[in-house]
């Protein structure tokens, strides 16, 4: 659950089908925090969004008990920034391309 800007989350000690899959990355990539359910990468989306469209420096805490999950938490972080990375290079590098097919065409 939300509380505030702070995800409280809880480890299930078994994996769950689709819960950290591309397709929770791309779909929570799509939403603010607090428009779908609570997710950690909800968290690293709201982290990203301000780094990069505010300038505003991020940090995440990540707290638990021995076993609750703070390394898997922090790896799953990681998953969700170098996929928005990857795609930001992505869309970047089509930028310059179409650019330089626009300079083509009108050449």
């Amino acid at each position: 659950t939300y509380i505030g800007s702070i995800v409280a989350s809880v480890n299930p000690y078994k994996s769950i089908p689709g819960l950290y899959d591309c397709a929770a990355v791309e779909r929570y990539s799509k939403h603010h925090m607090g428009e779908i359910a609570p997710h950690i990468f909800a968290v690293a989306n709201e982290c990203y969004r301000c780094l990069w469209k505010r300038h505003d420096n991020q940090c995440i805490l990540i707290s638990g008990e021995s076993g609750a999950g703070k390394t898997e938490s922090t790896k799953l972080i990681l998953k969700f920034l170098s996929a928005m990375s990857q795609h930001s290079l992505e869309l970047s590098s089509r930028e310059k391309t179409s650019c330089v097919e626009q300079a083509i065409l009108e050449s």
